[in-house]
């Protein structure tokens, strides 16, 4: 293997103890592999290579735990992080699997519920900081409906957005040095989830009190279900200064939520998303949100986190060669040739600038007869892709 696809500890990889530690069960079928211990899986994300190791709270701490178990899980837990050297970046908090959540967390109906939400979470972010935490999401995947007869969506957006106010106000109390990234997901499992998209999130986050530290956490699989571009999504975060983490993935298009290992279902969109990440030098984790084939032993997860981390070291390399490539790099110089004539029009306006440009004459045939050579610039991408250049 190629040194440069060898994974170090600035290429920021990580996985979830819920990725490696998925058993393979699904609706249709019973486990298939093993339950490992959280100590172990940091023993097995350390083999692979991985930088760091997420988890929800229940993936650490079982939900009916008692103190002392608690206490005796989380020492053990660090324990393994010191010899392991792997470091916890984020964490989150599990609530959706408890049937109290079967209606939703925050936007349930019940005040109980909500209420009960709140009380787990605020437990869970001390956990995640005092494991070293710097970032806290949240993924709403019982916020939503199946039929709107009994819920309503404008108080739903109302109980989040004041759950979330609440918690910012938590986590400045305590002084700590955390910041929140909400997840998108459009349905499953409930059959439509509020806020589906990651620009559905960035116009809820302009609503709430402290917006300085809310962003956005998008999945590559989630988009995908809504027959999204990601990239595009991962640009719009990113521009508005709000991409505070990204989970890695695959996904074919408008199926299920299948959290396919990076790379291996849509190569072209894991390659635009990889090259966009290192040019605008996105220094934050870069999370693989996945899970092995069922069909897989533990031999298998091991190459599944393996390849995860090859796959995107690739695509970075591949980057690299795109912006080496002088074929490639004479196109886009084309395509974006620039005269200088039009900068007058651009910038910020003036009353001025308004009235030369009203009175500018174009020359609309010209601009309708101009073609862009993104055919050939496609086709060298993909020879570039396929090891053709």
């Amino acid at each position: 293997m190629p040194s440069s696809y060898l994974p170090r500890p600035e290429h920021k990889f990580t996985f979830g103890l819920w990725t490696v530690g998925n058993t393979g069960a699904d609706p249709f079928g019973k486990a298939v592999r093993s339950a490992l211990t959280p100590v172990e899986l940091v023993h097995l994300l350390a083999e692979a290579g991985a930088w760091g190791v997420n988890f929800h709270d229940n993936d650490l701490v079982p939900i009916d735990a008692t103190a002392a178990e608690r206490d005796k899980i989380v020492a053990d837990f660090k324990q393994a992080l010191d010899a392991t050297g792997l470091v916890v970046p984020m964490a989150t908090t599990n609530l959706f699997s408890d049937p109290a959540f079967r209606d939703g967390a925050f936007t349930s109906n019940d005040p109980k519920v909500r209420a009960y939400a709140l009380h787990k979470t605020l437990r869970a972010i001390d956990l995640g900081v005092e494991l070293g935490a710097k970032v806290y999401v949240f993924w709403g995947g019982r916020e939503g409906t199946e039929t709107d007869a009994g819920k309503s969506a404008l108080e739903s957006g109302q109980r989040f957005r004041e759950a979330l106010n609440f918690l910012c106000e938590y986590a400045i109390d305590q002084k700590y040095d955390l910041k929140f990234a909400l997840e998108a997901k459009p349905n499953e499992p409930r059959g439509d989830i509020y806020l589906p998209t990651t620009g559905a999130m960035l116009g809820f986050i302009a609503t709430l009190d402290h917006s300085e530290m809310v962003g956005v956490n998008p999945e590559m699989a989630h988009e995908h279900m809504a027959g999204l571009n990601f990239m595009h999504a991962v640009a719009q975060a990113w521009g508005a200064g709000k991409l505070f983490h990204i989970d890695l993935n695959d996904q074919n298009y408008a199926r299920y939520d299948q959290d396919l290992r990076f790379g291996s279902q849509n190569v072209k969109a894991a390659f635009f998303l990889v090259k966009f990440l290192e040019d605008v030098g996105y220094a934050g984790s870069r999370h693989f949100d996945a899970h092995a084939y069922r069909t897989d032993n533990l031999d298998g997860v091991k190459a599944f986190a393996k390849g995860c981390m090859r796959t995107y070291l690739i695509l970075k390399e591949k980057a690299e060669q795109f912006k080496a490539d002088a074929e490639i790099q004479a196109l886009l110089a084309e395509i974006n040739a620039d005269d200088g004539s039009m900068n007058q029009f651009f910038g910020l306006y003036s009353t001025g600038k308004a009235a030369v440009l009203k009175a500018h004459e174009f020359d609309r045939l010209a601009l309708g007869k101009r073609g862009q050579p993104y055919e050939k610039l496609d086709q060298l991408t993909i020879d570039l892709l396929l090891g053709a250049r």
